[in-house]
């Protein structure tokens, strides 16, 4: 048969070989972390799901990806070429869409860390939609650095524990404060210090009992019995489960803390971060950023 008179049996043939586009997301999220838990939050996936898509590709290929060493991972030169190669197709993508969108009115799209999302943005987000009815937003979860161009995002709500490039205007929305907290069954009789309970980690963030201990110069040398949890809010729901005692950013915490659910004895104190806005271009000059500036300031009173 000849192939030039059926010139799509080898484009389904090559279709047929090429990975699953949510295969190679996993990928380029993963590469562009290098670390599989992060990128597990930016698609709200587990890190388990990210490591078998990896594998899966890996397998695929015929060729390693990634090094792993001493629990960090590193890019092949393999994994190098395809992150180079991804980048530019999510952008290219992203580009095509952008101009499909001439003429429709743009939503303001706000990306997230997944646990704030979850736990104080969206239980607000109807304040500001009967505030600015006219301001659509759409939200993205994601945390740490953020590709504006790749992922057409108009703003990034994130904690400043990363850095960026000098070129993104970026704005402080309220100093991140921090305290233990636990379910109120607890400590019921009294007498029980919210840091002898079991404690609570998150694995992307397995430094915040040891920093709240250190910053706050408290005699700590009783070990205590620990779970860890993948996910940062699921170290939030394992409080208020009753199954320990967790570090709790404030604004994370304040909506448990109202209804009961849990209870912070020590009180909240500064730890030195911020929940900041970011945004590539000058947030002044666009009426939805401030709207959606001012907005968050108000809600935390700053």
């Amino acid at each position: 048969m000849n192939s030039n008179r059926y010139p799509f049996l080898g484009v389904t043939d090559m279709a047929a070989r090429l990975p699953s586009l949510s295969t190679l997301r996993a990928f380029e999220a993963a590469a562009r972390h290098l670390n599989f838990s992060r990128a597990g939050d930016e698609l709200c996936v587990t890190h388990s799901a990210i490591s078998r898509q990896i594998r899966s590709l890996e397998e695929d290929l015929g060729v390693a990806l990634f090094e792993r060493r001493n629990r960090a991972v590193f890019l092949t030169e393999a994994g190098r070429r395809l992150l180079a190669t991804m980048s530019d197709v999510f952008r290219n993508i992203g580009d095509c869409c952008n101009e499909l969108r001439v003429g429709i009115s743009a939503p303001l799209v706000v990306s997230c860390e997944p646990t704030f999302t979850q736990r104080w943005l969206i239980p607000r987000l109807p304040d500001f939609n009967a505030l600015h009815p006219d301001v659509e937003v759409h939200l993205l979860t994601a945390g740490g650095p953020v590709n504006f161009d790749r992922s057409h995002v108009d703003l990034a709500l994130r904690r400043n524990d990363f850095s960026w490039a000098p070129e993104i205007y970026v704005e402080t929305v309220v100093e991140e404060r921090v305290g233990p907290v636990c379910a109120p069954h607890l400590l019921v009789t009294g007498s029980t210090d919210i840091l002898s309970l079991p404690r609570i980690h998150s694995a992307t963030r397995r430094d915040a009992w040891p920093r709240y201990i250190a910053d706050g110069q408290i005699p700590d040398a009783n070990p205590v019995a620990s779970q860890v949890f993948e996910h940062f809010y699921l170290s939030i729901e394992a409080a208020i489960a009753g199954l320990g005692a967790a570090i709790g950013p404030e604004p994370l915490v304040t909506d448990a803390l109202k209804s009961g659910q849990l209870i912070a004895p020590r009180g909240f104190s500064s730890n030195g971060y911020r929940y900041i806005l970011l945004s590539r271009l000058p947030i002044e000059d666009d009426a939805r950023k401030r709207n959606f500036l001012f907005w968050l300031r108000k809600q935390f009173n700053t």
